[in-house]
């Protein structure tokens, strides 16, 4: 992401800015904006991948483990 000179790009404020813009541009782009989704509650008679059922005690525990 850095030129082959660093110094070479802050000599001029337009090309700083600009790489500043291509920067903001990479991380909005990879991390995305808004609101992150909220938890949802399990449907009715949702499994798991082994076909065991979900409850809402399974999911705090994930959640404990994950630390979210």
């Amino acid at each position: 992401m850095l030129p082959r000179r660093p110094s070479a790009l802050f000599r001029s404020r337009w090309a700083a800015l600009l790489w500043a813009a291509g920067v903001l541009w990479t991380a909005v782009s990879v991390a995305g904006v808004g609101k992150a989704p909220t938890h949802a509650v399990p449907a009715e008679n949702a499994t798991d991948a082994t076909g065991q059922p979900i409850d809402n005690e399974d999911l705090a525990l994930l959640r404990n483990v994950i630390g979210g």
